[in-house]
């Protein structure tokens, strides 16, 4: 079966750091294949875009929303099965329960910077991330 877990989640205070790590289970998240999105969700909004990495030709690239540029890096790990969201200098606003999702290359995160909810179609369960003094 294949299926996506966060992990990483939990509570930290403003300025602080956490990293989220999303691993693939019954499939590899290579990016020759896969867009990899990662989206969060706040109580009571909808669900939103955070970044995205994928390929172009001959080139790899990622985006992000303004609101986490300079603060949020996306990367690929080792072994190739898990993606990994470094949040640096937390704010009380990025609280939020954060998703991993894969889409087909080519679909979901595009090279004009365009993140494309709807393209994704596989989705992890989430982790809480909570900063809070």
């Amino acid at each position: 079966q294949e299926q996506l877990v966060e992990s990483g989640g939990g509570l930290v205070q403003p300025g602080g750091s956490l990293r989220l790590s999303c691993t693939a289970s019954g499939f590899t998240l290579d990016l020759d294949y896969y867009a990899i999105g990662w989206f969060r969700q706040a109580p009571g909004k909808t669900r939103e875009g955070v970044a995205c990495m994928s390929v172009g030709v001959g080139k790899g690239y990622s985006h992000y929303v303004d609101s986490v540029k300079g603060r949020f890096t996306a990367s690929r790990d080792n072994p190739k099965n898990r993606v990994s969201l470094k949040m640096d200098n937390l704010r009380p606003e990025d609280t939020a329960v954060y998703y991993c999702a894969a889409a087909p290359a080519g679909y979901g995160c595009y090279e004009d910077g365009r993140l494309s909810l709807g393209e994704f179609d596989q989705w992890g369960r989430g982790t809480q991330v909570t900063v809070s003094s």
